[in-house]
């Protein structure tokens, strides 16, 4: 290989290696669109039941984007994906995703934000800096 198609090689890998340190950086950058909202419906005492296997779970996950990290949630699947863990057997936890309210009402499936927003009292909406 010629010097100069090695070095036209190196001059792209390095501006992309650039690019995706940019693209990483901005995205886990700064709070979440719905850190708030996540924490608060934490506090409430909600129980977000869920495997990680389950598609409906990570929908319900990737609704909240990079505030899933304050999302009160309960792992119900062992390591090899084949059994209930105790902790949502005791709860009577039958399909996935399941919400738990403070309430002790349940809903299963993916549960849109509004509603959950409703069943929590905690609001959607960033608050003001």
């Amino acid at each position: 290989m010629k010097k100069q198609t090695k070095f036209i090689i190196f001059i792209v890998l390095v501006i992309l290696l650039i690019g995706g340190v940019g693209v990483y950086a901005s995205v886990n950058q700064g709070p979440g669109q719905y850190d708030s909202f996540a924490q608060c419906i934490s506090k409430t005492g909600a129980k977000f039941y869920g495997t990680f296997w389950c598609p409906h779970c990570n929908n319900q996950k990737k609704m909240f984007g990079s505030s899933k990290k304050y999302l009160p949630y309960v792992e119900c699947s062992t390591k090899d994906g084949r059994s209930q863990l105790p902790v949502c057997k005791d709860a009577g936890i039958e399909g996935y995703p399941t919400w738990i309210f403070a309430d002790g009402s349940k809903l299963e499936g993916e549960v849109p934000l509004e509603t959950l927003s409703l069943k929590t009292s905690c609001s959607l909406l960033q608050p003001a800096e």
